[in-house]
């Protein structure tokens, strides 16, 4: 003879054997200010002696409309959450900002670009912070169906979003002004990409003009102005990623050019150290043949040999402000002006005079 299934202790389960209702049980969990410690202490023991959990978080969620989640969007894979030092840095900053103990971070990995807008759909989030995505993201058109507030950090520009940035472009001209005050002519952009197709290789003017991502256009926009040339005046090296590899092999390719660059302007301190290792390789030394200047001034810059002449970005205050912007939208609070960092030029090692 076969035994009945055990029937799970419910919420009303604890009530009858507590002798309240079920709404108190309810708020022994999801509002214990509502009850007396004694009354709080009294409903949990006794549902713990039944085996309840508490309340199923996937039905509380739906009946609150609230996940409780924040879906964090990457621009590139899950890895560089993990690998690319300023977005560690950013990202550390936003989830201390955030940190209340009742919100999950949802890290949703980039698929050329972006998320798959299938997964936004899916996510169980309350709010959606982009970070470094391209103009006219697929994920983007789903966040806007589901009504979900938006912070984006750095990149695109979207209507009716709460954004902050920092002011690449002024950065990029620090950074070439430098190296023309120091003499050099001959300098090459290490750059990051212009497309979302994977594309890595010299950049000719109409791959500029066609570009996705607002940071890449304003930062070459900053170090044409610097150096004051043209587009067409200057070799660039558009690398698929950040990575000291992506840099290490443009590096090798704009260093064998007739004639050879005697400066590299590179779009993150990761490209730029892997630029230090292909000058390595061909046999240069820098800074005495080649001068190298970063962005970011991440730690590894600071302790790089030599150490690392780069744009300085405050990247754990545009984490805190990219966590405060969520919360007050989470409240309700209209998305307001943009909030724009300013930069500055760290000096160190990696520059000379050409």
């Amino acid at each position: 003879m076969s035994q009945g299934r055990v029937r799970r202790p419910t919420l009303d389960t604890v009530a009858r054997e507590v002798g309240v209702s079920r709404a108190t049980v309810s708020n022994a969990y999801n509002r214990p200010d509502q009850l007396s410690a004694a009354l709080r202490e009294r409903i949990i023991l006794t549902a713990t002696r039944l085996g309840y959990a508490g309340p199923d978080p996937v039905a509380r969620s739906l009946a609150t409309r609230r996940g409780g989640a924040v879906a964090f969007m990457l621009g590139s894979g899950l890895s560089a959450a993990f690998s690319d030092p300023a977005l560690t840095i950013v990202l550390d900053s936003l989830s201390s900002t955030m940190d209340s103990g009742e919100r999950a971070l949802l890290l949703m990995p980039g698929v050329e670009a972006g998320p798959r807008p299938e997964s936004v759909a899916r996510a169980h989030a309350d709010i959606a912070v982009a970070y470094s995505l391209p103009d006219d993201a697929p994920a983007l058109a789903e966040v806007r169906r589901r009504s979900l507030p938006l912070v984006v950090i750095d990149q695109p520009v979207v209507p009716d979003s709460a954004r902050v940035e920092v002011a690449d472009e002024a950065g990029a001209t620090l950074a070439a002004r430098h190296l023309t005050a120091l003499g050099h002519r001959r300098v090459a952009i290490l750059a990051f990409a212009l497309g979302t197709d994977g594309k890595r290789g010299p950049v000719t003017p109409q791959r500029l003009r066609a570009a996705r991502f607002r940071v890449t256009r304003d930062r070459v926009s900053g170090y044409l102005a610097g150096l004051g040339v043209r587009a067409d005046q200057v070799p660039i090296w558009e690398a698929p990623g950040c990575l000291r590899d992506h840099g290490r092999e443009g590096a090798r390719w704009l260093l064998t050019r007739d004639p050879r660059p005697t400066a590299l302007l590179c779009m993150s301190d990761e490209l730029a150290l892997g630029a230090v290792r292909a000058a390595d390789d061909l046999g240069l030394r820098v800074p005495a043949d080649l001068s190298v200047v970063g962005f970011d001034d991440t730690p590894a810059a600071q302790w790089a040999d030599p150490p690392l002449t780069t744009v300085r970005q405050d990247l754990a205050e545009k984490g805190r402000i990219a966590g405060e912007l969520a919360l007050r939208l989470l409240d309700g609070a209209r998305p307001g002006p943009v909030s724009t960092l300013a930069v500055t030029l760290t000096e160190r090692a990696s520059t000379a005079s050409a």
